[in-house]
């Protein structure tokens, strides 16, 4: 988040970037939304999915349930070698393609925004517009197609809110699973009805990440878990009859402090991981977000110290085992980048992760979502490393993406093999804590 929108004494830039970067990736000359297709349509459709491919796995007997519909701890998770190779064939084999052909573009995960519009109006979020048509059919199976002809294994369904088209998300997550891909699914969870979650996980979904911010809901702050209770109690009971994972999804703001602590116990409760974010204004100017002037989520100078305080008490959470996606050092990271003071940190956008627009148009990162520059269409990107390299140095010290910094940390060869054979020590059953140095 800007210094400029942590001091209520200043009037607010809408956007993080610097003036002249912004205006680079703003031009107006040339509109991403044309009167004609931005890709040549060839009347292609998305296969029907078949249901169930394991019929079996539909019984809910025999799962770890308490009188409340809640897992008991504790229980063990096996990770059998299928899932073991399924996760391996999904980061670590492209992950090792990527270090070893020619050439820069060698993306290990793609975001395919099937949506950019929302069920809900969380106010720190600009990642929406409800007037924008979903993707179509043809752009989705095309833009996985296109995928599977690079390195990129990893698929992650975007929005907005990925469900609003659950037969869609079906789909999308059938067709991509059968190639090969290992799917990643963010969701609010609002339409994550217990029969969307079978045939989700049916169809070979990976990775389920709540979206939850806040207990009991709040002005604001809509992502409460209390809203979507039984829908997560099935879907964490269901993970040991798939095989997917679950974790939270937990937005840092100056008013869900408490609630940060709560869900991160609640989530240790259930055996499941946590993701933490620290609030952040729009990167480029968003003229669809309507919450910028007056915001109650914001995190101001004098929230500071509470901040600061709440990320201490993650990362003694994080040293005493809880399962985390961040890193300690990226959790420390977040009080430099509440201060401004963020240093570059190796993003890997647009040469191994791709964004994917809901018309197939590319870009290197979620933040340029909204940027006018064209880094190419779907089979055709236009991906340039002095472009993004110069680019980045101003971005870098303005984002704070989590996977994107993970991805980033892997390149290092070191820190790979000492994480792999830390996984081999435990036989791939996982590990406490996060993805650590």
């Amino acid at each position: 988040m800007s210094t400029e929108l942590r001091q209520p004494e200043s009037s607010p830039r809408p956007f993080r970037l610097d003036v002249q970067l912004q205006d680079l990736l703003q031009k107006p000359a040339e509109p991403r939304v044309a009167t004609r297709p931005i890709i040549a349509p060839r009347g292609e459709k998305l296969p029907e999915p078949v249901f169930p491919h394991r019929p079996e796995l539909l019984t809910n007997d025999g799962l770890p349930a308490d009188e409340h519909g809640s897992p008991t701890d504790p229980y063990k998770r096996h990770w059998p070698a299928s899932l073991v190779y399924r996760a391996m064939k999904g980061w670590l084999f492209p992950y090792i393609k990527s270090r070893v052909l020619p050439g820069d573009f060698h993306p290990i995960i793609a975001y395919l925004f099937t949506e950019w519009k929302c069920n809900l109006d969380c106010h720190y979020c600009w990642a929406f517009d409800n007037r924008v048509k979903g993707m179509s059919e043809e752009t989705a199976k095309r833009s996985i197609d296109w995928l599977h002809s690079t390195t990129c294994r990893v698929l992650a369904l975007m929005g907005g809110e990925p469900l609003l088209r659950p037969q869609f998300a079906h789909k999308v997550v059938d067709y991509a699973a059968q190639k090969g891909f290992w799917v990643y699914i963010p969701t609010n969870a609002r339409l994550l009805r217990p029969e969307v979650i079978d045939r989700l996980a049916d169809s070979g979904a990976a990775i389920f990440n709540l979206a939850v911010d806040v207990v009991d809901e709040k002005p604001g702050l809509p992502k409460a878990l209390n809203a979507v209770r039984s829908y997560f109690e099935y879907l964490v009971r269901k993970q040991y009859r798939y095989g997917y994972s679950v974790f939270f999804n937990i937005n840092i703001c100056r008013n869900n402090l408490e609630d940060v602590k709560q869900l991160t116990e609640i989530a240790h409760d259930h055996g499941i991981a946590t993701d933490y974010h620290i609030n952040e204004s729009p990167m480029l100017e968003q003229p669809q977000f309507k919450h910028l002037d007056v915001n109650s989520t914001f995190i101001t100078r004098d929230d500071w110290p509470q901040v600061d305080a709440t990320v201490d008490w993650i990362i003694e959470k994080n040293r005493s085992g809880y399962k985390m996606v961040n890193s300690i050092k990226r959790l420390n990271d977040m009080k430099d980048f509440m201060r401004g003071k963020l240093e570059p940190w190796n993003c890997r956008a647009g040469q191994n992760n791709v964004i994917i627009r809901v018309d197939g148009t590319l870009a290197p990162c979620f933040p340029m979502y909204s940027a006018t520059y064209d880094w190419g269409v779907i089979e055709k990107p236009k991906f340039n490393t002095q472009q993004l390299d110069e680019m980045k140095q101003d971005c870098q010290t303005h984002c704070f993406s989590t996977l994107n910094h993970n991805l980033g940390y892997c390149y290092d060869d070191k820190r790979v093999i000492k994480w792999v054979l830390k996984q081999a020590g435990r036989a791939f059953q996982g590990v406490s804590g996060s993805f650590e140095d």
